[in-house]
């Protein structure tokens, strides 16, 4: 076995992750709420709540806050504990800023599963936000998203006005011309053309590499890193976006609706440029590979101790059935 792709056998990434997600959820839960805390978004209607909750909740791999939460660990030796009380300092920023990145992750699906966009009907094993609320609340409901997720990063309290801003800057540059909607754009003119590797490369790098990468930088602001480790981190984080997306083109191609929870096929049934289409299969699968080595060395060239969990997550990403 490459020498990279090894964990420490003591490390138990679904026990490290159920620890993570349950705090995640709750969170979520708490912040996307009709009974909203103190200082979020008092008045908002029940209808348009009910809208946020549903695209949001009861679904997701939370990919992007469990990086965010693995890289504030390899810096920051304080793990959570099953007891809420128990928190160690600093843990609650760090989630607020795992569940902005999920907001506006979560807003971004409601938005491209719209009409207007891919017009889909199925995301997470059920009906998108537009089939179940209308295309109106749905607009509304990710606009809603994306807003709640900068109010959750400018707390009264928790954070510098330091972390305040870079947080707020890495999540909207993502998320921005130079990210998701940038690359949401890309995609929407290249349906029907002929894209070349390198088109298609950076078409993905911003529309989902963009978030992913952002997520590992966002778990930085945490913690003191070195320039040399900060530059890992974000070689780590861009050649683990693209490669979720080169296997998200695999899964496209291979695995069924249920497997996915969304619609099986659609990318080649918009004709849509995608790695399959343009690499094909098998030279898809071994670049999935390839990323994977990629973003286990940048972390190898860090002076962080602790990345058992990005390495996993890592190897997760680019093994997953859906």
């Amino acid at each position: 076995m490459d020498r990279r792709l090894k964990v420490n056998a003591s490390f138990d990434l679904g026990r490290w992750s159920e620890r993570h997600l349950d705090n995640v959820e709750r969170a979520l839960d708490r912040w996307v709420s009709v009974c909203l805390p103190a200082g979020i978004g008092h008045g908002a209607p029940a209808a348009l709540i009910d809208a946020m909750r549903y695209a949001v909740l009861d679904g997701g791999k939370r990919l992007r806050p469990l990086l965010l939460l693995a890289a504030r660990e390899s810096i920051v030796s304080e793990v959570p504990s099953s007891d809420s009380a128990a928190e160690p300092s600093g843990y609650e920023a760090a989630l607020r800023a795992a569940c902005a990145v999920e907001l506006i992750h979560a807003y971004s699906l409601v938005h491209d599963d719209m009409p207007c966009m891919d017009n889909d009907v199925l995301r997470r094993g059920k009906p998108t936000v537009h089939v179940k609320f209308g295309e109106a609340r749905a607009l509304l409901a990710g606009d809603a998203l994306q807003a709640l997720a900068f109010e959750l990063l400018t707390p009264d309290a928790g954070m510098s006005d330091v972390q305040q801003a870079r947080l707020c800057r890495l999540l909207a540059r993502a998320a921005g011309s130079a990210g998701m909607a940038g690359g949401q754009a890309i995609d929407l003119a290249s349906v029907g053309t002929k894209l070349t590797e390198d088109q298609l490369r950076e078409m993905h790098r911003l529309k989902t590499g963009a978030l992913l990468q952002a997520s590992v930088m966002m778990g930085a602001v945490f913690g003191n890193v070195s320039e040399m480790t900060l530059d890992a981190l974000g070689r780590y984080g861009a050649a683990v976006g693209l490669a979720f997306q080169v296997v998200d083109d695999i899964l496209d191609v291979t695995a069924d609706c249920a497997t996915l929870g969304k619609t099986a096929g659609k990318d080649a049934s918009h004709d849509k440029p995608t790695y399959v289409s343009v690499l094909g299969l098998e030279r898809s699968t071994l670049y999935a590979g390839e990323l994977l080595l990629q973003a286990l060395d940048a972390l190898d060239q860090s002076d962080l101790q602790e990345t058992q969990a990005l390495r996993a997550l890592a190897s997760i990403v680019v093994n997953r059935s859906s």
